[in-house]
C-alpha cells in the first residue's frame, strides 16, 4: 500500500488572501504617515524659527552691536548650523526638512527669516521678524509681516 506523503505550504487561495489584507492594510496607513510627516516637517520649521530668532537676538546683544546678523554671521558666531544658514560668506539661508530658509537683515534694527515649504513636503510655509511672531500661509509662498496668521 503506497502512502501519500502529505505536502506543506500555502495555496495559492491563502496567499491571495494575505496580500488583498496587506494591500488594505497599506492602503489605509500610508496617507495617514505621509499627513504625520508633513506635520513633524512644519513643526521643525516652527522650531528652527524660533530659534533662529534666539540666534538673532543673541548676535544683536552681543557680537552685532546693536544690529541684527545676517545668516552666515549667525553660523560664523556658532548660533546656528550651517543646514540653516547656507554655505559661502554671503549665505542668505539653507535648506532642511524639505523647508528652504532665508534670513535677511534689514536696515535699522530688524530682520526677516522666512521658510518656505518645498516640493509637496509640508503645506504651510513661515514667516518671522524682530518681534518674534511667527506666521503662517498655506503654501510654498511664505507670508511677510503683515499677511498671514499668527501662530504663537
Amino acid at each position: 500500500m503506497k502512502t501519500r506523503r502529505r505536502q506543506h505550504g500555502f495555496s495559492l487561495v491563502e496567499l491571495l488572501i494575505v496580500v488583498a489584507v496587506i494591500g488594505v492594510v497599506s492602503a489605509i496607513a500610508v496617507p495617514n504617515l505621509i499627513a504625520s510627516r508633513r506635520v513633524a516637517n512644519e513643526s521643525a520649521a516652527v522650531a528652527n524659527l524660533r530659534l533662529i530668532t534666539g540666534a538673532e537676538h543673541t548676535f544683536y546683544l552681543t557680537a552685532g552691536n546693536g544690529r541684527y546678523g545676517s545668516a552666515a554671521e549667525l553660523r560664523d558666531a556658532k548660533l546656528i548650523d550651517a543646514s540653516l544658514s547656507g554655505a559661502g560668506a554671503n549665505a542668505t539661508g539653507g535648506q532642511k526638512n524639505g523647508f528652504l530658509y532665508t534670513i535677511t537683515p534689514g536696515a535699522a534694527s530688524t530682520y526677516t527669516a522666512t521658510a518656505a515649504a518645498q516640493s509637496g513636503r509640508a503645506d504651510r510655509s513661515f514667516f518671522v521678524d524682530e518681534t518674534g511672531v511667527i506666521r503662517y500661509l498655506a503654501g510654498g509662498v511664505p507670508p511677510d509681516a503683515t499677511t498671514g496668521t499668527p501662530i504663537n
